[in-house]
């Protein structure tokens, strides 16, 4: 069924995918820009696609923290090649509240919040046996107490302006259908593979 709300959407074939896949398919490309110009991707985790966005988690001191800081907009990409589909999502980007991180994080294993806490994600490392002795020593300190919610880790939400859905074709007649925000409504075009 094609609904005319691409969120929902979105939604529906996360789930068929969700359903079908033994692979991770909230993984997605994220790309972001400083004001250098210089564009970066990596793969981060969705961790809620609704009305508001698409959200995931992250250590805003990180280089891609400090590119949304320089330049807040983004590009994400799914691609769940299982059934043939893509999905490109852009816009803005926005942080999520500290009540929302807070939520978010007490759902997380304990052994991911010591790592989250002890890691200064993407920043050098002289070697893993120093990461791996910060951890035992959060470890130590909390005595048994849950880890908080470091300050610097937060949730960032991509409210999306586009969105293109793409199905795979036989002899590369793709289907491609993209969504773009028109006030509070969704237009939809059909694009040419």
């Amino acid at each position: 069924m094609t609904t005319q709300d691409p969120i929902e959407r979105f939604n529906q074939w996360f789930k068929q995918e969700s359903a079908a896949s033994s692979g991770v398919p909230e993984a997605m490309a994220l790309a972001t820009c400083g004001r250098n110009g210089v564009v970066s991707v990596r793969y981060v985790l969705l961790k809620q696609a609704d009305k508001q966005g698409f959200g995931f988690y992250t250590d805003i001191r990180s280089p891609k923290g400090q590119q949304i800081k320089q330049n807040a907009h983004a590009a994400l990409a799914f691609y769940w090649p299982r059934r043939g589909r893509q999905v490109r999502i852009e816009g803005a980007v926005e942080p999520m509240t500290a009540g929302e991180a807070d939520e978010y994080w007490i759902t997380r294993p304990r052994a991911s919040r010591l790592s989250a806490t002890a890691s200064r994600q993407s920043h050098p490392l002289r070697a893993h046996a120093d990461l791996l002795a910060r951890v035992a020593s959060l470890k130590r300190d909390l005595q048994g107490n849950e880890p908080p919610r470091p300050n610097y880790w937060l949730g960032m939400r991509v409210v999306p302006k586009r969105i293109e859905f793409w199905r795979q074709g036989a002899f590369r007649l793709h289907r491609r259908e993209l969504y773009m925000r028109d006030g509070k409504r969704w237009r939809m075009v059909l694009l040419q593979p």
